[in-house]
């Protein structure tokens, strides 16, 4: 009888820890944190085959007081992917969550956590926050990649990020390098965003802080392409379904344009490939943002009443150098969005850019108007380049240059309401800080 007790107890073990083990196997990548308001969030997690999906989660320390998500199946034909709105929560509260694969808690070796945004409007000065930003993520992946030395590299940059503790990220674009053996197909498009989403050193990041993100020509297709890529379509649809932003395309139109605010800074995120023209196409009518898009950005920036307004787009906008995939190349476009930018009077603008695998600061000095600043960050974990010196960008801000080395950079927000600041630090793969520049809403007025 107590023979059979102890074995009893030892076959309910090994079934207890099968359990635990077949669930952690079933976790492909996530969880993700997405978009934050003030009474919800967007969870995301993908599942390895189609299961049960849901969250518990609590006001931090208060874990007698859980609450359950609703519940999603996930399915093969989305890659198994599961968004969950978490809604009706408390605004400026920080949250702890679980995952639950079928029932069964899947523990990680780092916190997750969520946050909603504070309530401060009529009651208090804007709280500081700090977002990061930067662009072209490449993560290896032998059998398609090109033969010789790999392109991706410094992994460990996501881990010097996590540890800078930000409140949300915004990613510039190239998030995902579709290759030639992915760009035609759905599942080879599927295939590229979970082999990059699973990237082990990418994991505490997706658990606790906010993301945000853009595309450019790599995560849409082929290199520098356009409105006539042939699966534009399923590019749009793998994009929304592996980023957690709070909405996609604009008055019924499709693409990835938004916007979002966190505490009194507005973001303004656009799509510079869905309604693009061929670079060099000489006809009528050239555009990188086609001119639905265009109107609702102008409009867009001359309603928002914060400090900054950031205008988040894959390639570079102030660059005069008219070469790569620099706005320069749709010089009519460009400079018909300064131009309108200074007759509506518009305050406060800063250009976050990526796709150029190197970091710089631009500032244009308008004449009887405040200065445009481009912030340009880039690569993650990509070929860094090299010899950029050597470009004649004449409104590159001295000392801003990085080339040949992964970074990264956080913008600071601090100070009270009426005198705003943010301080933009570049740091490099291992969280060394590499340059800072701080600007005073005041001096974008």
């Amino acid at each position: 009888m107590i023979r059979y007790s102890i074995f009893s107890g030892f076959v309910l073990l090994m079934s207890m820890l099968g359990t635990l083990f077949s669930q952690e196997d079933l976790l492909q990548s996530g969880p993700m944190v997405g978009y934050s308001e003030m009474r919800e969030v967007l969870l995301w997690v993908q599942t390895t085959e189609p299961a049960r999906v849901k969250f518990m989660y609590f006001e931090e320390g208060q874990p007698a007081q859980k609450v359950a998500s609703s519940e999603v199946h996930t399915e093969k034909r989305n890659a198994c992917i599961a968004k969950i709105v978490i809604e009706n929560l408390e605004p400026g509260q920080r949250y702890q969550y679980e995952l639950y694969i079928n029932d069964q808690r899947v523990k990680r070796p780092y916190p997750l956590i969520f946050q909603t945004q504070k309530l401060w409007q009529w009651r208090e000065d804007p709280p500081p926050f700090k977002i990061v930003v930067g662009s072209c993520a490449y993560v290896n992946d032998p059998p398609y990649d090109r033969p010789g030395k790999p392109y991706g590299s410094e992994y460990e940059i996501f881990q010097a990020i996590y540890e800078k503790h930000p409140d949300a990220m915004l990613w510039l674009g190239d998030n995902v390098y579709l290759r030639e053996a992915d760009w035609y197909s759905r599942s080879g498009m599927l295939y590229r965003y979970t082999h990059t989403r699973s990237l082990p050193e990418l994991q505490p990041l997706w658990g606790s802080v906010h993301h945000y993100a853009i595309w450019d020509d790599h995560d849409y297709g082929p290199n520098n392409s356009d409105r006539t890529f042939r699966q534009k379509e399923h590019a749009l649809e793998v994009f929304k379904l592996f980023w957690g932003n709070p909405t996609f395309g604009i008055e019924g139109k499709p693409g990835t344009t938004t916007m979002f605010q966190w505490a009194d800074m507005d973001f303004f995120l656009l799509d510079n490939r869905y309604y693009r023209t061929p670079n060099y196409y000489n006809g009528e009518g050239r555009t990188l943002l086609g001119e639905h898009q265009f109107q609702w950005l102008i409009e867009a920036l001359k309603s928002s009443r914060a400090p900054f307004k950031f205008v988040a787009i894959g390639g570079q906008v102030l660059n005069p150098v008219a070469r790569y995939e620099n706005y320069s190349i749709f010089a009519e476009e460009r400079d018909r969005l300064i131009k309108a930018i200074g007759r509506e009077n518009i305050r406060g603008v800063i250009f976050l850019t990526g796709d150029r695998h190197h970091t710089e600061l631009s500032k244009l000095e308008r004449y009887g108007q405040y200065p445009l600043y481009d912030l340009t960050i880039s690569p993650f974990t990509a070929g860094p380049a090299k010899g950029v010196e050597k470009e004649p960008n004449y409104l590159r801000v001295e000392g801003t240059l990085v080339s040949g080395k992964h970074n990264f950079a956080i913008l600071e927000f601090s100070g009270p309401r009426k005198d705003r600041r943010v301080t933009i630090t570049v740091y490099d793969k291992d969280g060394k800080a590499l340059w800072s520049k701080s600007i005073a809403a005041k001096e974008l007025r």
